[in-house]
């Protein structure tokens, strides 16, 4: 076994087992065949974590269904299955016997990869998730920025979509996508300086470990700063502006059909979960709990709060026009990065090693730069809260 596979229990595990088994069926063979348990422990390792993220994903796509079906007074999908359950797999089946077309105009080798390179970077970032105390694919000492890196790459699959279809609307869609994406990465990188900062490293297990007050608690702003960019990246609600109002198509994935155009929508349900996931270790200290749940419980419990969250948000927070969405990454969410980043900065070299004590005044200088700071920045974007509203005065018509 590997040294960076020592301290992952689940890869030790199935590695184990296959070790087992392989010394009582061929003993002979047990020891030249060391490296194929070795490579087929990954595999396994790797098949599971893969499937059951997107098993999840596609539990997530029903119960989004039904809690938006609650926030709107309405059913939701109940017909496939108990309380709906099977109609994700309905869709999934629908779409798979759907025709698969190609416009004329299209380039069809762009056309055919851009669903591979928009959803590929999704898969690659669950690698350095850590579900569960050693239940990760990998420890990487530079994870934060290996997830970042691999977010990159959906851009390209984004305009590769765009640019192939041979459709100007496509690739209008597609270069509105391009320009949320690349402005909110801007803000979500900089909140994530202010946890590498307390931390002391970007590996999402030395994260995790370096947690004993929850970075929620020490990073609020930096946490509101962090969701927000993650949804605007999910392009979701209120942020969802591959299309325009005045454009009755479906931004960048308007040419596509079957399993392609199912391929294109697959990371908009994938994506909230593996941000929960990064956000769960990142802020909330990922598997760390009390009680008699299991470490990948307490994960998960605090992996579905935050997509209950992110549900919320959707369903209460009306879309933004596209000058709104550009103009609050820009004029609100950045400068409030470079803020955090300010405070956090100062926070780290005035106390290196804080005790429980200093943490806790800490959450209490956080918080109330969190709230000055958002009140202060929403009142010099000219959303202006806190004063007397003018009266209106009713206009007199002169005969």
């Amino acid at each position: 076994m590997g040294p960076i596979l020592e301290k992952n229990t689940f890869y030790s595990m199935i590695y184990n087992f296959l070790d087992g088994l392989m010394e009582r069926v061929i003993p002979s063979m047990s020891e030249p065949l060391a490296w194929l348990v070795y490579v087929v422990a990954g595999l396994i390792m790797v098949i599971v974590i893969v499937n059951g993220v997107m098993i999840m994903s596609l539990l997530f796509i029903w119960w989004e269904r039904r809690l938006l079906g609650r926030f709107h007074h309405r059913i939701g999908p109940n017909r496939w299955g108990p309380f709906g359950l099977f109609q994700p797999i309905a869709d999934g089946i629908k779409t798979l016997f759907k025709e698969d077309i190609v416009p004329n105009e299209a380039d069809r080798w762009v056309f055919n990869l851009a669903p591979i390179v928009v959803l590929s970077p999704l898969l690659v970032m669950v690698a350095v998730i850590p579900f569960g105390q050693g239940t990760y694919m990998v420890d990487l000492n530079v994870a934060v920025l290996y997830v970042v890196a691999a977010g990159t790459v959906e851009t390209l699959g984004i305009f590769m979509a765009g640019w192939g279809s041979g459709n100007r609307y496509a690739l209008f869609g597609a270069m509105r996508a391009i320009a949320v994406l690349l402005s909110y990465e801007v803000p979500l990188i900089l909140a994530l300086l202010g946890v590498i900062m307390l931390a002391g490293s970007m590996s999402l297990i030395a994260i995790v470990e370096a947690q004993s007050l929850p970075f929620l608690l020490l990073q609020p702003l930096g946490f509101f700063i962090f969701l927000t960019a993650s949804i605007a990246e999910m392009n979701r609600a209120p942020f969802d502006l591959v299309e325009a109002e005045s454009e009755i198509i479906a931004g960048f994935h308007t040419e596509y059909s079957g399993m392609k155009f199912g391929m294109l929508q697959l990371p908009d349900f994938l994506s909230p979960v593996i941000g929960a996931g990064f956000i769960t270790a990142l802020y909330l200290k990922g598997w760390v709990g009390w009680g008699v749940l299991p470490s990948q419980g307490w994960f998960l419990l605090k992996l579905v709060l935050v997509l209950f969250l992110i549900v919320w948000i959707r369903a209460t927070v009306p879309r933004l026009r596209i000058d709104q969405v550009m103009a609050f990454a820009w004029k609100f969410l950045f400068p409030l990065s470079v803020i955090n980043i300010l405070v956090t900065a100062v926070e780290v070299i005035v106390l290196p090693q804080p005790s429980l004590a200093e943490l806790w005044l800490l959450v209490g200088i956080n918080f109330v730069v969190a709230i000055v700071g958002i009140v202060v920045m929403a009142n010099l974007l000219g959303h202006r809260r806190f004063r007397a509203a003018t009266p209106i005065r009713p206009s007199v018509t002169v005969s």
